[in-house]
């Protein structure tokens, strides 16, 4: 229901309800001005684009506790990155910003400021993303007709220098770096990230199928906190173990309790990223020419780059080139053995039975 009322000061004041039954008016010199007021909040509420102007007053950063909160399919250490983003560069711009002050040309602005600080172009997107999302949230509350954040003009990617180790250079890296020998072996040769190595504990390798089975990360969050979850993309995997490996496995990590971690930090507690390179990796990097090398990149040396064709050839990853950087695109694939003139059943492919834990089997590794 709606209508217009002459005051006794002879101004109008037009009124309606909104969606929710919630009355709301102003107060207008000329009739003319309240009617085309009053024709265009109507037409918002019949259409379904009704803006509430009450709640399009929430601050970006009230709203960003809700959109936090609602992301409840985000593992902890995804949840703790977008907490860090949202703490250093969403919230100093605009956690006092009322929703409706924010316009698509100010998001660009602060966007150019970010970027013109040096920050990263990756990390710019990851802002503007964190942003759009939580002015992506008061559209769909009817708190914004638009969302303000979309549509921006955003730095390009950098593209990161690969650099592949050769077999060679891989133990170099692991005799130069003393304690660290064996953990520099896993990353390389079974393409684990730090998290899943930090994550390993005795009772995960079995030396006797020479395998071991990544169930468990542990990540760095606000550079203390440790945050406990499962691999990246989820992935519970089993993952081959090189022959050479199993002695040195069987006299420096499996003589231990089941439940200790297989490469602790000399205080027995989770071995960090950053204190490991203190320590050791930065060291044997620069030993072997290859200052910079981070342990992320000690999966992607040429030994294994080179068997890409063969792994793809045995199905045993959906993408070799993602597995042999240490990142599993899926559930990992076994070849499909059938017998001659027997095709699988109809809806019940042939191969591995449901529930296993995805196995790889190629080029150094194979069984």
């Amino acid at each position: 229901m709606a209508s217009i009322a002459r005051r006794p000061d002879g101004t109008y004041r037009p009124r309606y309800r909104d969606e929710h039954g919630k009355e709301h008016a102003r107060h207008f010199k000329r009739k003319v001005d309240a009617q085309r007021w009053l024709d265009e909040v109507t037409a918002a509420v019949q259409t379904g684009t009704y803006v509430d102007p009450k709640r399009a007053r929430t601050t970006v950063g009230e709203l960003a506790d809700v959109w936090l909160a609602g992301k409840i399919n985000l593992k902890p250490t995804s949840r703790a990155r977008y907490a860090d983003v949202l703490k250093t560069h969403v919230r100093p711009r605009w956690g006092n910003v009322a929703l409706i002050r924010v316009t698509h040309g100010d998001v660009q602005a602060w966007l150019s400021e970010l970027s013109d600080r040096g920050l990263a172009g990756a990390s710019v997107r990851k802002a503007q993303g964190v942003l759009s999302g939580i002015l992506g949230l008061a559209v769909r509350d009817r708190r914004l007709a638009v969302n303000p954040a979309l549509g921006v003009a955003l730095p390009p990617l950098q593209e990161k220098r690969r650099r592949y180790l050769t077999a060679g250079q891989l133990e170099a890296l692991a005799d130069a770096a003393g304690t660290g020998r064996v953990a520099v072996l896993i990353l390389g040769y079974c393409g684990l990230r730090w998290s899943e190595l930090a994550a390993l504990r005795v009772r995960h390798f079995d030396l006797l199928r020479r395998r071991v089975l990544v169930e468990e990360a542990v990540t760095e969050v606000d550079g203390s906190r440790l945050v406990w979850g499962t691999p990246k993309t989820h992935g519970r995997r089993s993952v081959p173990l090189p022959r050479f490996l199993v002695d040195e496995l069987a006299r420096t990590v499996v003589t231990r309790p089941a439940d200790e971690l297989a490469f602790p930090s000399p205080q027995g507690a989770v071995l960090r990223n950053r204190n490991a390179r203190s320590a050791w990796f930065d060291a044997a990097a620069r030993a072997i020419g290859e200052p910079g090398l981070t342990p992320h990149e000690t999966p992607a040396h040429r030994g294994l780059a080179g068997d890409q064709g063969r792994c793809q050839r045995q199905g045993g990853a959906a993408d070799a080139r993602a597995r042999l950087g240490g990142h599993d695109p899926g559930p990992l694939r076994r070849p499909v053995r059938r017998r001659p003139g027997r095709p699988g059943r109809r809806g019940r492919p042939a191969g591995r039975p449901a529930g296993r834990i995805p196995r790889t089997s190629c080029g150094p590794f194979a069984d």
